[in-house]
This record gives structure tokens, sequence and C-alpha cells, in this order.
């Protein structure tokens, strides 16, 4: 594994910097945005072909290439503020992002797991929640397609599916050129180059850097554990893409693209709380026995009591790396042969990381984890198309490898009553995941009467997971002994998933759906750390059905309105479950499933251009789910339990207005918020780490020379300073119960050039 991180680097840097050198002569922007796109006409590709999204007979939400960038959505938890009935939280701060969508989402934090809501990259899914950390840069839009992708999309879709699309090479001249700085010493630049090589040949480049000198965390202790103040959650990334566009012959077209990104940044840390009483370990305190926190009450069991009120503030000893290499690789093959379109789909991903855990979030060691991760994946997408005035036809075949390895090693020095004070650790987990998925599919939408079309779709899949791994402890323990775990398996999962639906058309700008969709994820393994052999037991596969219906309208140019209601018929849901190890008498933790779930909900879109150049949208999500009864280590909880981050309600709404202060000189204002209801984080509803309700406030304030083709922009995020639960991990048998928060109020100045 270190030959292959050292070898990524190796490769990384040299890709980001010929990038950044060809860069370096460019000062100009991107292009700007069509009109069209910047009404809200925009163009997606969710259904594998070009369409008018109001066309879309699904609920789907697209932000384009300007929405994006003035939004700032750098990072795939930033869809979370645009989009509703969309929850994102990281289960490891800036490492483990879980998409949830309608209710619907991972309850793990393994590497080995794959997404309930399938992460598309220029068509190439990402098969492990490792790889879904990335920066975005020089976009061209992003679709979320909300319910099970059953049919055109590959692996494990029965939450949704998230579509990124990079901006690709035009045939005119183009450039861009950006640089901001904001608090926390932050400084970031991006830059792009589109160069026409001939009337058969386009060049794309970019490249993105991040440079924050000081992290949003705050302790008062240095890395050896003396006192001192000390910043932690620096980042320092670099990013680079290199496209190339061919069209050799007519009708065929040719895309290679090659992009890389190295980090050497720091890990956020999580917030401690205490469980036990003063002076009586092992025993809870007031407060968490009424089911909250209070810290200046509880301690751990060494009476450690954190006096920081801020979460963002505490006791951290040690490093916290994170270090990541990544080299992606793509090439995609259209040919048109009238009205038939043959499509070649060609990925390939090397990926590796480094980054430690700091679970306890107190001075010593005492559940700290350093992770060495590498995946590698590759896939193969080959497709057809076929219109005629009878039918739209897409049909093809997918194939996926993908091999996960990762080395995990528990530091427990400090915790003399479970691991008897390894020097030199008290555990290290192995695991090697591998992993093949084939698939056939056909999806056709049926141009039955005038204005009426019935779309069915189909798709086989099989798939087979082998995996190799388990805990090995260095030193025995009165609590978990030398209970040394180890499986080597494979599990095998066939099956047929698709969708029937029903478009209706009564007039133009109106578009009335109607669909039964299902989606299924493969079962898998959990390779956290482990004490016992039930941990490492393979979980089912879980199948969800959905029922939609659903009205896009559109009256002249001033609104647009779009409602759709759900419900969901959830079987084996998996999620992440304790139960008591009876050999211990502990708790552990695993992912299993619960029998069943059901979840009803809506949503509602709606966008007014009440006058030229003022636009408002807001959106709302209604969600009502229950999960069927389970056991854990609290005993059987009876049936009626929430699903793991699924607000019950939640709102994201934005402002724009632009106007013109003189010749050649533009205005814009754009303000947007956020707001979800109070959730849990996991399937048993632990009140100790749910999030309370709360709003989100975000501004930008730009002025641009139309001419010359530059802008100036005040922007900033979190203005409010609102702190919410984002994900937790309860270890209140231990004596310590962590959370992770939002990112604190950001602010900061950009400038840019396009040509």
């Amino acid at each position: 594994m270190k030959a292959a991180r050292a070898r990524l680097a190796q490769t990384s840097s040299i890709a980001v910097a010929i990038t950044l050198l060809a860069l370096s002569p460019a000062a100009g922007a991107q292009e700007t945005e069509s009109a069209d796109a910047a009404d809200g006409d925009i163009v997606v590709t969710a259904m594998k072909r070009e369409e008018r999204l109001q066309d879309v007979g699904a609920t789907i939400q697209a932000l384009s290439a300007e929405g994006i960038r003035t939004a700032r959505v750098a990072e795939i938890k930033d869809l979370a503020t645009q989009v509703p009935n969309v929850d994102i939280k990281e289960t490891v701060p800036g490492a483990l992002p879980t998409v949830t969508i309608r209710g619907i989402g991972l309850d793990d934090f393994s590497t080995v797991s794959s997404p309930a809501a399938g992460i598309y990259v220029d068509e190439i899914p990402l098969a492990s929640p490792g790889l879904m950390s990335g920066n975005f840069f020089d976009l061209g839009r992003i679709e979320i397609l909300k319910g099970p992708q059953g049919t055109l999309y590959g692996r494990n879709t029965t939450a949704g599916a998230v579509n990124i699309v990079s901006a690709t090479p035009g045939d005119s001249f183009a450039a861009f050129a950006k640089a901001g700085y904001g608090n926390f010493d932050t400084f970031d630049a991006e830059a792009m180059l589109n160069i026409p090589l001939s009337d058969r040949a386009q060049l794309r480049l970019g490249g993105k850097t991040i440079q924050q000198g000081r992290g949003f965390w705050t302790s008062s202790l240095l890395e050896d554990g003396t006192p001192g103040r000390r910043d932690l959650g620096s980042r320092d990334i670099w990013l680079g893409r290199i496209q190339l566009a061919l069209q050799p012959a007519d009708g065929l077209d040719i895309l290679l693209k090659a992009e890389g990104e190295r980090s050497r940044s720091e890990m956020g840390v999580p917030q401690f709380n205490g469980t036990y009483g003063q002076g009586t370990p092992f025993v809870p305190c007031a407060p968490v026995l009424a089911g909250r926190l209070d810290n200046s009450v509880c301690v751990d069991a060494y009476g450690y009591q954190n006096s920081n009120e801020n979460p963002y503030h505490g006791d951290w000893a040690g490093r916290f790396p994170y270090n990541v290499d990544q080299v992606s690789l793509t090439g995609k093959i259209n040919y048109s042969l009238g009205a038939v379109d043959i499509t070649s789909i060609t990925g390939y991903i090397d990926f590796s990381r480094l980054y430690h855990i700091d679970v306890d979030a107190t001075p010593l060691q005492q559940f700290d984890y350093d992770e060495n991760e590498d995946v590698r994946q590759f896939t193969q997408e080959l497709r057809i198309g076929y219109r005629n005035d009878l039918v739209d036809l897409v049909g093809g075949a997918f194939y996926s490898w993908d091999r996960v390895l990762g080395d995990n090693t528990n530091y427990g020095d400090d915790w003399p009553l479970v691991f008897l004070g390894a020097a030199s650790g008290s555990g290290k987990t192995n695991y090697d995941q591998v992993t093949r998925s084939a698939a056939l599919y056909a999806d056709a939408t049926w141009h039955i009467a005038d204005k009426v079309d019935l779309i069915t779709g189909l798709r086989f899949t099989r798939e087979k997971r082998h995996y190799a791994g388990g805990t090995s402890f260095i030193t025995a323990s009165p609590l978990v002994g030398v209970n040394d775990t180890f499986i080597d398996d494979t599990i095998r999962d066939s099956n047929v998933t698709g969708r029937i639906g029903l478009n209706v058309r009564p007039r133009d700008g109106l578009l009335l759906f109607a669909s039964v969709s299902r989606g299924r994820k493969s079962g898998g393994f959990f390779s956290g750390f482990t004490n016992n052999d039930s941990q490492l037991l393979p979980y089912r596969p879980e199948t969800l059905t959905a029922y939609e219906v659903g009205v896009k309208s559109e009256f002249g140019h001033a609104v647009t309105l779009n409602v759709s209601g759900f419900y969901y018929d959830y079987k084996d849901p998996q999620t992440f479950v304790r139960f008591i190890d009876p050999a211990t008498g502990l708790s552990v933790q695993k992912v299993g499933n619960v029998d069943s779930a059901r979840v009803f909900g809506a949503d509602i879109d709606l966008i007014l251009r009440p006058t030229r150049g003022l636009t408002v949208s807001g959106g709302f999500g209604l969600l009502d789910t229950r999960l069927s009864s389970f056991a854990t280590a609290a005993g059987v909880i009876p049936a009626g339990n929430r699903l793991p981050n699924a607000p019950a309600t939640s709102f994201s709404g934005k402002a724009r207005y632009e106007f013109d202060l003189g010749p050649g000189l533009t205005a814009a204002i754009q303000g947007d918020t956020r707001y979800a209801s109070s959730a849990f984080k996991e399937a048993s509803n632990d009140p100790l780490i749910s999030s309370e309700s709360y709003w989100l406030f975000n501004a930008r304030v730009s002025l641009a020379g139309e001419k010359d083709g530059w802008e100036v922009a005040l922007w900033g995020r979190n203005l409010t300073k609102e702190r919410y639960v984002v994900s937790g991990v309860n270890l209140a048998s231990l004596g310590i119960v962590n959370r992770i928060y939002n990112a604190p109020r950001t602010y900061g100045v950009e400038l840019s050039f396009r040509y």
C-alpha cells in the first residue's frame, strides 16, 4: 500500500503540475451561462439522453454551472444546502460524506460499503464512500435524481443518483481565472483554458488549489499533549484536469479525460461529551440518564471533563493528517448513425489516503485510529440509443470491478481497563474486498398517443463480493480477551429491477407523471473494529419499491411549479446497530438489517421571475418515515422509529437580483437559506447524537464589468453562526459521546476574469 501511495502521489503531482503550468498565462473565465439555463430551462441527461428538465417525468433538481459557482457548491456536502429532502452528513469530519435522499441513505462509515445514493462523475459510478470527498471545479451542471434508479444506472441506487457533470471542451477559445481569500487564512484559486486545436479537436485544461492556513478547530494542547494553542483542520489541496475532444469522422465523438488530486491536509475533530458521574466511573451521570448531555456535570472514566462550550474548541493531542492521492481516467466514445447512437464509457480510478481519527476526542488515546485505504475501480458501459416516432429506446450492458484495501490501527494505550496499556497499540483491523458487478438493461419511452408516453424499463444485475478481514488484538484484555476476529467469505446477488410510468402532457408547459420503480442495494460486510465474529457476518441486500405521482407546470416565463408525492415500500433496510456480545457483555457494533420500513413524502419546487433580473426559488421537502421493530443492545425497539438523517421538514430557498449600475457595469445580490427540522442520526433514534432544527443563511454581493470580463464578489456562509449536530458516536457505556458539528461562519472576497 505504501508503494501504491507513493506511485499515486508522484503521478497526481505531475498531472496537477502540468495542468496548472499550462494555465499560468491564462486570464479569463468560464463561458457565461446561456440565457435559457439562467431562466431555469436546463438541459439534463438524467435519462441518458438530452432532455429539457421540465420534460422529464421524474423528480430531478439540477444546478447549472452558474448556480454552482455563485452558491459556492464546492463539495458533495454542500448540495444539502441547495436541495430539499436531501441530507448529507460527514461520519468523519472531511472524509466520509453520507448522502441521504428522501430518508434513504447509507447508515455506516465503512469504506467497503456501497452508497445507497449513487454518485456519478461524468457517468462513472463511485464504488466507495471514500471516493466522495473530492472538491468540485469547472463543472457543467449537477443533477440530483430522487427515488430508486434501478434501470439506467449502475449499482445500488435505492435512494437516487447524483450526476456530477464536468464542463467539456468547446469549439471556441475561452479562459477563466479566479482567486479568493477568506477567514481562517484561506486562499483558493481556480483556472480553466479551452483551446480549439482544429475543426476536429479541442483541449480543455482546468485546475484548482485550496490553501487554508487555519482550521475550524482550536486545541488547548500541542501535538505532544503539553499546554499550548494549536489550530487543526488546515488544508493543502491541488486538483487538475485535462480533457481532449476529438471528432475524427462525421458522427464520431471521442472524449478523453485525466484528472488528479493531491491533498496534504488535516482532519477535523469531534466534540467530547462525558457520560459518567464525577468520581463514579461506569455509572451514568444524571443528565445522560435523562437523555441529554451536560459537560458541566459529566466526565469520562479518567475523570476528564470538557470545559469548552464551543464545539470547535477542545483538548486534542496528537497529529491529524489527511493525505489523499487520486488519479482518474475516463474515455467516452459516441457514434451516431442517424436514429441510432452507440456509446462506450470506460473509467478507471486509483485512490489512496491516510488519516487519523480521534473517536474519544479527549487528550488521551482511548479510541484513536490510523486509517490507510486504497481503492481501485474499473467500469465499462456500452449502450445503444434508438429513436423513431413510436419509441425512444436506450439499452446496454454494464460491468464494474473494484477492490478496497485497508489497514486500521486502533490505539488504546491510555485505556488500561480495556486494553492493559499496550505500548504499541491495542488492535489492528485489515480488510481486502473485491466486488464484481455486471448488468443488462433496457429502457423505452413509448409514444402511445399524442402527448401520452408510456415508460418501461428493466435491469438484470449480478454481483459477487468477496471479503477477507478482521481485527487482531496486540495484547490481551480482561474485557475483550484475545478474541481475534477474521472472516473470508463471498456473497452473491442476482436481481431484477425496473420501472413503469406514464407521462401525460395536457398542454404545453404542463406534464403529469406517475411511476412505479424498484431499486436494490447489494449486501456487504462491516469493516470496522471488531471483537466478535458475529460482527463480521454479511448483511442482506435491501430492496425499495417506490410509487410516485407528480406534476410539472410552467405559466409563461414568470412561474415554474413542480409537485410530487411518493410512497416507499422498503424491505430489509441496512442500518448500523448495536447488540450485546454474550461472551463479554459489552455493547458491540455492526451493520445489519431491519425487517422493513415505509416512507411517505412530497417535494414542492417553485421558481418565480416577477421582474427582469429577479429570480426567487424555493423547495419544500416533507417526510414521514417509520421503521419496523428491531433488536439492539438496549433490547427490542418497537416499530415506529424514524429513519436516520430524515428530517420531517426541509426547505431550501434562494433569491437573486441582477441590475445595471451603468454602461457595461452590473451588480447582483444573492441570498440563500436552508431549514431542516430535527433528525436522528441512527436507527435507534438516540437523543444524545440527534440534531435539533436549524436555519442556515448565506449571501453573495458582486460587481461585474461585462465588456472587460471581470467580477469582484463578497460572500458569506452560515452568517448567523448556526450550530447543529451533523453526526456522532455514542460510546456512553465507556464514558464517551462524540458529536460532529457543521462548519462555523465563513466569509471572503473573490476576483475573477473571463474571456
